[in-house]
């Protein structure tokens, strides 16, 4: 059982759209990243999603509306529900997912990370 420093863990890392695990719970890893830019279309069959917003802002782009969220405020994302985060300056989010989540669903590309790095 550790304290974790949130700003101590972001300074660890400097790429955007890269998760990073800070801990995990439950099957659940906690998730931070950096976004800054726009990422890719994309859904999850089975997981939901929490982005929680510690810097910066972001936009949640759905199909059918965008929703700004900014420090100190989250938002879900349902499972199956497609959607794109984007980042005019740099962010960074905690994510609440299950383990087995894969950044960008179900679509494989450059930007996939198929095994997140645990931060120390």
């Amino acid at each position: 059982m550790q304290r974790v420093n949130l700003a101590e863990q972001f300074s660890r890392f400097s790429e955007h759209w890269k998760p990073h695990i800070a801990g995990e719970l439950n099957g659940q890893h906690v998730r931070l990243a950096k976004l800054k830019g726009e990422f890719v279309w994309h859904h999850h069959e089975r997981e939901d999603e929490l982005f929680l917003v510690v810097h910066g802002r972001m936009r949640m782009h759905f199909r059918d509306r965008v929703v700004d969220v900014g420090p100190g405020e989250f938002l879900i994302v349902p499972h199956g529900v497609e959607h794109k985060p984007s980042a005019d300056e740099e962010t960074h989010v905690m994510l609440f997912e299950p383990a087995e989540t894969l950044n960008t669903g179900n679509l494989r590309n450059e930007r996939t990370v198929e095994a997140p790095v645990r931060l120390p």
